[in-house]
């Protein structure tokens, strides 16, 4: 049994290497096999077709992705020190997950059923989640410590400024040679500046 899971485990593995790196369109199921150690007929064996291998794998990145903004939103703090610690762990999760941007943003443009994916790697719970954050953010607008705006305002502004860094990460990685710290010192400076930003938004 043991081997079993780790062929599927491989197969698994192989899949989102070559997903995150070419997209579901110029992925074949031949080359995750080829990738995984494994003949074709394994590939369809524990996942059927492709398509359901990608979503399973897709579905995960979403939830990766939007985790940070659900578990965040539970988090007992007040609330701009939750919005900088959530905005911060989005940030180095994509440190650890460069790929994933340009992936998500590409599928969801080339494929509009991803969309369905995405709903459903949002947690049972979101629609709790989501009022109890509104909640505190309409009294925060109320008490005047935060200008009017929508959790999707938040979202988008720490979405857009995490994600499009490493979106344009092939390029400005050509902009850093040698040993990379002057890569490490920019990201790291990004960081800080996007918290800036995001913090700034709130302001009234």
């Amino acid at each position: 049994m043991a081997e079993i899971n780790n062929t599927e485990q491989d197969i698994l593995d192989a899949a989102e290497k070559l997903f995150l790196r070419k997209g579901f369109a110029l992925t074949s199921t031949t080359e995750i096999a080829r990738e995984a150690g494994c003949n074709q007929a394994l590939v369809h064996y524990y996942y059927r077709t492709k398509e359901r291998l990608f979503t399973r794998i897709f579905q995960q990145k979403m939830y990766l992705f939007l985790a940070h903004f659900i578990d965040g939103s539970r988090k007992n703090m007040p609330f701009e020190t939750k919005i900088r610690k959530m905005a911060e762990a989005h940030f180095n999760m994509l440190i650890k997950n460069q790929q994933l941007p340009f992936f998500i943003f590409t599928e969801l443009i080339l494929n509009e059923g991803r969309l369905n994916i995405l709903m459903d790697s949002l947690d049972e719970n979101y629609e709790e989640v989501y009022r109890i954050f509104n909640d505190e953010l309409q009294e925060e607008i109320r008490k005047g410590h935060i200008r009017e705006m929508t959790f999707l305002d938040i979202l988008l502004v720490i979405v857009s400024l995490n994600g499009m860094l490493f979106m344009l990460n092939p390029i400005l990685r050509k902009g850093f040679t040698g040993t990379g710290d002057n890569y490490r010192e920019f990201i790291n400076h990004r960081r800080e500046e996007n918290l800036r930003i995001i913090l700034q938004s709130l302001k009234p």
